[in-house]
């Protein structure tokens, strides 16, 4: 799972997801790429499973490069837990991504399996 080694500050606020994205709106390192249209949080385990869907789905063929990084710590408070007491602990790690921003890319293989 993608998640930093070690982090300034364990927990960050949740700030906005305005605008476009205007660095990593290119592609750079391979033939193909997949850009977002909508913002969200892209977790961890939604890069890793979309990892392995793609690099099954290539084969030995062509080569991925992930332009995404989950850097941003989500917490959560345990269930069952009275309001107050604090933020919740660290529970999953997230990529803020915008519109525009090229996620994945791809190099080595065909047009059609790109499309794909």
């Amino acid at each position: 799972m993608l998640m930093p080694k070690r982090v300034k500050y364990r927990k960050a606020h949740r700030g906005r997801m305005r605008g476009e994205a205007h660095r990593g709106a290119s592609v750079v390192f391979g033939e193909f790429g997949l850009q977002a249209l909508d913002r969200a949080w892209v977790t961890a385990q939604q890069i890793e499973a979309s990892r392995r869907a793609v690099t099954r789905f290539i084969k030995r063929g062509g080569k991925l490069w992930i332009r995404v990084f989950p850097d941003k710590p989500v917490t959560k408070k345990p269930a069952e837990t009275r309001m107050g007491s604090g933020k919740g602990n660290p529970e999953f790690w997230v990529a803020v991504v915008r519109p525009g921003r090229v996620m994945f890319e791809l190099a080595g293989v065909s047009e059609d399996v790109a499309r794909e």
